[in-house]
This record gives C-alpha cells, structure tokens and sequence, in this order.
C-alpha cells in the first residue's frame, strides 16, 4: 500500500535538537527514516513525502535513504510550505488515485498499527483515522495531542481545543480519494488544515474512527516528547 508522509513544516519546538525535523537523530536514526521503516514494517509499500522547508536538503537524504534502504519514495515539494499540513497532503493529489495510509514525519508508531488499519474491514469512499482512546493517562501531552469525539466507528467533530471528546488523533490515517475532496471543501471553508478535511467528511458522514488500542505512538514535536521517545526505544517498546 502507498503512503503520504507530510515533512514540509519548520519544527521550531524542536530545534535545540537540529536544525530540519525530519532529518534529527534519534538514537543515531533520522527520525523519519524510522517514521518510513515503521510503516514500511506495517504494510506500505511505497512512499509519498512532502517536503517544504529546506526541501533541497530533505529531498537529497531522502534518495539517499531510498538507495540504501531499497524503498521506493517519491519527493514532492510543496511550495506552500508555511501553511497548514492540509495544503501539503493536497499537493499529492496527482500521485493517489487509490486507498493509502497518511502520516506525520514525527510520530514514532508502532507498526502495528499500519498494519491492523490496513487490514480493518474496508468502508468505501471513508477516511479513517487511527485514534487512541486513553484519555486518562496518555503517553502524549493532553494539551497538545488534537482531540477528537466519535460515537461507535463515526468521527463526529475533531479539534486542538473541542471539550467534548473521548479519543486522541494518533496521525495516523486511512484515505480514500475523497480526502482531497474534502480538503479542497476545508479549503473554500478556510481551514486549510488535515482536520479541517476530516470535520468536513463528518458533516458528509464519510470520517471513520479505527481504535488502536494499547499499541503505543509518540508525537516527537518537542524536547519532552523526544526524551519519551527515546526511553521507549531504549526499552523496546518503538523502533
């Protein structure tokens, strides 16, 4: 299966630990190589990663990961970079005519995961979005993972400040086609955002939930957050 991975943004919270987000290491691994080895452990086969600021430098050690690694990956730049992540999923429209997973070039994931959605019942023309419902002692800060409400397998409302919720966004989507449809409305909307797209597929009654249930992922955006990180990896908990 393909997979969008967006890697355009700036990553300023993390920066006393290098200069590009994708490209810091960790535990001596370029945080999205293991963002593309997880995925790739989980089912995908071939990658899509959008690149934005500093591309030149992002875009060439991701030809070097794919010829040393073997892994099919296809570079695209997004111009719009300083935009929110809804523009840069938009900019790969034209490669993905058929079902693929999305993710963030900083969530460590369990492969697991990947995996488990891929295999889930399909729903046709859906996106489903991998969500983790503990709320009481998450692994990732409370205030600032995006909160998202659902009622059974239905997305209802998804948000950084909604007060009624019950699950966390893992990062982790299923898309179908009509993600850019959605999008593009989210848009015209003036939400340029991926959650502004997945709150427009609710209204249509196309967003989807899937539970991860105790399988573990980290959203690697600031010193906190990679210290976590890096004491699961020491512990074997992610790769």
């Amino acid at each position: 299966m393909k997979c969008l991975i967006v890697a355009a943004g700036q990553g300023t919270r993390l920066r006393e630990k290098g200069a590009l987000k994708p490209l810091i290491p960790i535990r001596d691994v370029a945080l999205i190589e293991r963002v593309i080895a997880n995925a790739r452990a989980g089912g995908a086969d071939e990658f899509f990663v959008v690149t934005g600021y500093r591309s030149e430098e992002l875009q060439a050690r991701l030809g070097e990961i794919s010829t040393r690694t073997g892994t099919r990956i296809t570079r695209i730049h997004n111009r719009a970079w300083d935009r929110a992540n809804g523009i840069s999923v938009l900019a790969a429209k034209q490669f993905l005519d058929e079902p693929f997973l999305l993710t963030m070039c900083d969530h460590l994931v369990d492969p697991e995961i990947f995996r488990a959605l891929i295999a889930a019942p399909p729903v046709p023309d859906t996106v489903t979005l991998a969500v983790d419902f503990n709320i009481t002692a998450p692994l990732n800060d409370p205030e600032d993972v995006t909160r998202v409400k659902c009622e059974g397998t239905r997305l209802k409302h998804i948000g950084k400040v909604i007060r009624d919720f019950n699950c966390f966004d893992t990062g982790v989507f299923l898309c179908t086609p009509l993600m850019f449809d959605a999008l593009i409305e989210s848009q015209a909307r003036g939400d340029d955002s991926i959650s502004g797209a997945m709150n427009v597929l609710a209204g249509w009654d196309k967003a989807r939930v899937f539970d991860i249930g105790d399988k573990l992922w980290v959203d690697v955006d600031d010193p906190a957050a990679f210290a976590k990180a890096e004491n699961l990896l020491d512990a074997g908990k992610l790769r």
